[in-house]
């Protein structure tokens, strides 16, 4: 059997990227310069001008220019075929171009451009960011934190190129959040499955999310969440998977496997990607180790079931770190998921705070009586 030798992948050749670079790079650069005379390096000043450079002047050079990243133009032409055929996917792809391996309400992005055409506003980039930006606002509505992320190098790349995994992330975040507080599990159900109807990448988010609701809220709220999030996911996801089911196949499950006739371009060197690149059934190793790694952090739940927001976000961080260093087809991008998961709840009291409600798979009843005892003893 023939190896084949795994390109570096290291030095981007992507013309919007080197844009980017170039822009963030001066941007970077007077926030450095600004933040060494401030009394306090990591200030609101510094961080807006590191984002005007990094992310709106680039973004506004790029627009300009007409350069995105790909998955900017596959995701508004999925939007222009939803609207005409009920379906996001090319029925027969021939080449990688062709191939869009998001879930169905990712062409909600590109519904602007596919009605407005080639408008600033209709951009979808324009989208994927106020998205973002939006649920994490709203994960921690009194932070100051989000100029800081936004700025993040990881973060500030695919915001002005264009990367749809911040939408995703985006509403992970949200979904955590109100998960860890003490509710109905309605709104945090329904932020989840915005998550999971718009990437593979956000599904490990329901157990998570669903085993600290019960933590925190009791298994009625985890229940209430659980079909919440599986509804919005059906609602997005049947309707175009059952117009064509077999072009929703090959974009969603086989291609991203590799096995849809055509290699997926994620090809940065991580050790999914080298064990299917040049070990022979390197893929068979590659796809099994996930499955491993999956079964052990869902093993992990039972027996040590997250109890505040930091701590699920870790092990969800965990997880897709495992993951997106054991797909097959992987990019360097893909780690902002743990990243931002890692770092973005640590910095907020409330979320390292949160307390649980009672045990962690009590019923609703039984926390609500630890809460009326708990308000008697008070008073």
């Amino acid at each position: 059997m023939r190896r084949v030798r795994p390109r570096p992948g290291l030095v981007t050749t992507l013309p919007a990227h080197r844009v980017w670079g170039v822009c963030a790079a001066v941007g970077y650069s007077a926030a450095a310069a600004l933040a060494a005379r401030a009394r306090h390096p990591w200030g609101r000043g510094s961080a807006l001008v590191a984002v005007g450079g990094s992310v709106v002047a680039s973004l506004a050079v790029l627009m300009v220019l007409g350069t995105a990243q790909s998955e900017v133009g596959v995701v508004e032409r999925s939007a222009t075929l939803l609207l005409n055929s009920g379906s996001p996917y090319v029925p027969h792809p021939a080449d990688v171009a062709d191939f869009n391996p998001y879930l169905p309400g990712m062409a909600v992005f590109g519904i602007p451009h596919a009605l407005l055409g080639d408008t600033p506003l209709a951009d979808a980039r324009l989208w994927f960011a106020v998205v973002f930006l939006a649920a994490m606002s709203l994960s921690a509505p009194r932070s100051k934190a989000v100029p800081l992320l936004a700025g993040f190098p990881a973060v500030a790349l695919p915001l002005a190129v264009g990367g749809v995994d911040l939408p995703v992330i985006g509403f992970v975040c949200l979904g955590l959040a109100l998960a860890g507080r003490r509710g109905t599990g309605t709104a945090a159900g329904l932020a989840m499955g915005a998550a999971a109807a718009l990437k593979w990448t956000a599904w490990p988010l329901l157990p998570v999310g669903v085993v600290l609701i019960a933590v925190t809220s009791g298994r009625r709220a985890a229940v209430r969440a659980a079909g919440a999030a599986l509804a919005v996911t059906a609602l997005a996801v049947a309707p175009a998977a059952l117009v064509d089911p077999r072009a929703f196949t090959v974009h969603v499950l086989l291609f991203p496997l590799g096995a849809g006739g055509t290699s997926s371009p994620a090809t940065s060197p991580l050790p999914g990607y080298l064990l299917a690149a040049c070990v022979p059934e390197g893929r068979a190793i590659a796809v099994a180790a996930l499955a491993t790694g999956a079964v052990c952090v869902a093993g992990s739940l039972a027996v040590r079931p997250p109890r505040t927001v930091v701590a699920a976000a870790d092990r969800l961080a965990l997880g897709l770190g495992l993951a997106m260093c054991l797909m097959p087809a992987t990019r360097f991008g893909y780690l902002v998921y743990p990243m931002v998961l890692a770092v973005w709840f640590r910095r907020h009291r409330s979320a390292r705070v949160a307390r649980p409600a009672g045990p962690a798979w009590g019923s609703g009843s039984t926390v609500a009586v630890r809460r009326g005892r708990s308000s008697a003893s008070a008073r």
